[in-house]
């Protein structure tokens, strides 16, 4: 604890630090926000394909030790395969989903009676059901049905399709822009992957020992916390969409590929997950007196379930280390600030930050502003009279 306040030189020094502190983070500020974030965008092949070429790496080492052919080879023959199949994968199920989405938008009129049909059945149990339940929770139930009924009249697919067929020179002009983004993401996958290592090096060699040292130990958090998370998840989401796929299939589910789509990217975001959707359909059909399908949606959301405790600890380990309620702050504050993509990067962006601050590199700033504000608490209290030492006893 401080004995003495501070001098008025030493005031001075401590809020011109704490000044060039704040226009710093200013000035870090608007360079992320007009620089930085529209570099990403016309930058961002390059950055997809360096991150390529880093998941690539190890497995062209291996293959390198392995036969004596060159890293350029190898890496022209890794980038052909992966991509022919995963555009390979992505077609067949971009036709599947286009076939789904055709067929849902030519029977949408009869689809939409019978989802209203089957609320309005919903609606006559809940009045059977009203005489015995609170009337806060009919109350609840009414108002869910009612905003429910207000979606399902307003989605018109026909309007959709009209609007992107207004838009269609916009849309072919966005499609050859993309197909040149494909090409140079393609190109520089095979350079940076070929020249990976020599890349790295030289990379290195330009930063002084303490901007490497730091370099590192930010790189092991990030790639820990965030890149880890998100990769694990990833495999998750795409075992819960194989899952409900088949699944789908199985019990005959109209537009299956297209729910399972919508389901699994819902399990990818916190909190929400297929349950969310599933259970009330379920609850659904069990009030319009399907129990079949009731007890086909519990079982595949169980089978979901069971799949994620069992194989999250395994596959995601410790990834995250944040309590519930910094999660639920990152999830929440992720989501003002960026929508639904917010929700899913809120988490692991606030656990890097608590990692780097571990760093010690905001040490000296939290220490100024304790100080800053000691003496402003030193400076607000009243002048006691000399020799007046409150400790003292009286």
């Amino acid at each position: 604890m401080r004995k003495t306040m501070l001098s008025w030189p030493q005031r001075g020094r401590l809020w011109l630090r704490l000044g060039i502190r704040a226009v710093l983070v200013a000035a870090a500020a608007l360079l992320t926000v007009h620089v930085v974030l529209p570099s990403l965008d016309l930058l961002m092949p390059f950055l997809v394909a360096l991150v390529v070429a880093w998941l690539l790496n190890p497995l062209v080492r291996l293959i390198q030790r392995k036969v004596s052919i060159s890293r350029k080879t190898i890496s022209l023959v890794l980038i052909i395969l992966v991509c022919g199949a995963v555009m390979a994968a992505l077609f067949g199920l971009l036709w599947m989903g286009f076939d789904q989405g055709r067929s849902l938008i030519e029977n949408w009129s009869a689809i939409q009676e019978e989802m209203l049909s089957a609320v309005e059945e919903v609606i006559d149990w809940l009045r059977e059901v009203g005489t015995w339940l609170p009337d806060g929770v009919v109350a609840a139930g009414r108002d869910v049905v009612d905003i429910f009924i207000q979606w399902v009249s307003g989605l018109d697919f026909g309007g959709w399709v009209a609007d992107i067929a207004a838009q269609a020179p916009a849309v072919i002009s966005a499609l050859a822009g993309g197909v040149i983004a494909v090409a140079v993401f393609l190109l520089a996958s095979y350079f940076i992957t070929g020249d990976y290592p020599r890349l790295r090096y030289w990379v290195a060699d330009q930063l002084p020992a303490n901007v490497r040292e730091f370099c590192g130990s930010f790189k092991r958090i990030a790639v820990a916390a965030f890149g880890g998370y998100i990769k694990s998840q990833v495999l998750l989401s795409l075992c819960v969409f194989a899952i409900l796929t088949v699944s789908f299939f199985i019990i005959g589910q109209p537009y299956g590929l297209l729910l399972a789509a919508v389901f699994s990217v819902m399990d990818f975001i916190p909190i929400i997950g297929a349950g969310t959707v599933m259970v009330p359909w379920a609850a659904i059909s069990l009030i319009l007196g399907d129990w079949r399908r009731a007890l086909e949606l519990l079982v595949i959301w169980g089978i979901i379930a069971l799949f994620r405790r069992m194989a999250e600890p395994k596959v995601l380990g410790d990834q995250t280390g944040l309590s519930p309620i910094l999660s639920l702050a990152g999830i929440y504050v992720g989501f003002r600030l960026a929508g639904v993509l917010g929700m899913v990067l809120g988490p692991m962006l606030l656990l890097v930050l608590i990692n780097v601050a571990k760093l010690g590199i905001f040490r000296p700033a939290a220490d100024d502003i304790k100080l800053a504000a000691a003496d402003i608490s030193d400076l607000l209290k009243p002048d006691r009279p000399e020799g007046d030492d409150p400790s003292e006893p009286s």
